[in-house]
């Protein structure tokens, strides 16, 4: 559903910031800017919450592209604040955000609807590479919590790489997630708000293939050498089963606008396991969202244009989560088994 320039006024693409995910955003926020200029659209750059709140403060714009990756942008505090001044911004809301950026709380809200992913546990202080061998097993990821872009993370299959996963995400710093390793393909999948009242709606599979062991920053953002098929290959009722679960997955964590959900296949049962998602996904050359969206014929300017239409909404109603009756119903408190 396309709309006149005029309904948007004044749009700040905001982007770059102070994340570990700085250069993503500035690549992904460029591409953006000229997809909206490109269809006449009063769109303008700008770097950072701090420019984004003084140019609120000026009455310089009247709605926000949310293109920030890692926390600050992403996380639900720029949303929150944003709220607060009444000013209209794009994708999932306050809870949602957070929600999607935590890797803990949004597997565990996963977990309690019933949607399948890996096992997993919360490290603590007093974990060592030791105990968390002992206790939940080789081979894990170790991931930091609230980070994206694959930073900190870690495929463990040695007690060696383990040390050095758990020194490298507490260099990092916030609460780390262990979580089992799926051996098998990954996949990811594109959700778009219909805009018709008929809710999201799941784009094709995306299958990633990288060359090399790990989806890491260099295969996502540098290297041409992943490829990205589109078939999936997937047969009908397996890629039919993931873009349900990607939609179930969007819906309970109260999503809106637009997101992209991982998934892994493990490849000796076929059973699919949710990895994380992502309210705010990238939108680089190499970023799977606009491909998934060319793929059924949706050009880049006019996917900007139908994510900017997530910012007329005139508030950001958070869908309700199922919550637990107790601490202790939450699965991956503890890195000791059962």
């Amino acid at each position: 559903m396309m709309r006149a320039h005029a309904d948007f006024g004044r749009v700040a693409v905001v982007m770059g910031g102070t994340s570990r995910e700085r250069q993503v955003s500035l690549w992904s926020g460029a591409a953006v800017l000229e997809a909206l200029q490109s269809l006449g659209i009063n769109a303008f750059a700008l770097d950072g919450i701090p420019a984004l709140l003084a140019a609120v403060h000026m009455k310089q714009l009247d709605r926000v592209f949310i293109i920030l990756h890692g926390p600050g942008g992403e996380d639900g505090t720029l949303q929150g604040a944003l709220e607060a001044m009444q000013v209209p911004y794009t994708g999932s809301g306050v809870l949602a955000s957070a929600l999607g950026m935590d890797k803990i709380r949004s597997k565990q809200i996963w977990q309690q609807l019933g949607l399948s992913t890996a096992e997993f546990c919360i490290v603590s202080a007093s974990d060592t590479a030791l105990s968390l061998q002992e206790n939940f097993g080789l081979p894990m990821v170790i991931k930091p919590s609230q980070e994206g872009s694959t930073f900190g993370i870690t495929l463990a299959r040695t007690f060696e790489q383990l040390e050095s996963g758990l020194k490298i995400a507490r260099d990092i710093g916030g609460e780390i997630l262990a979580e089992r390793l799926i051996e098998g393909d990954e996949y990811t999948i594109a959700v778009l708000d219909s805009f018709d009242g008929n809710g999201a709606q799941a784009l094709p599979v995306i299958h990633i293939v990288p060359k090399q062991l790990f989806y890491d920053f260099d295969a996502k953002y540098i290297s041409d050498s992943t490829e990205y098929r589109i078939p999936s290959g997937l047969n009908t009722d397996a890629e039919t089963a993931m873009k349900a679960l990607a939609l179930r997955a969007f819906d309970a964590l109260g999503a809106k606008g637009w997101a992209r959900i991982d998934v892994m296949i493990d490849s000796q049962t076929g059973a699919q396991y949710l990895l994380e998602a992502n309210t705010a996904p990238g939108m680089t050359g190499h970023s799977l969202v606009p491909k998934a969206a060319q793929s059924v014929g949706i050009g880049f300017p006019e996917l900007c244009q139908r994510i900017l239409l997530s910012s007329l909404a005139s508030e950001h109603v958070l869908a309700p989560i199922a919550q637990p009756q107790s601490a202790q119903n939450l699965a991956g408190t503890s890195c000791e088994r059962n």
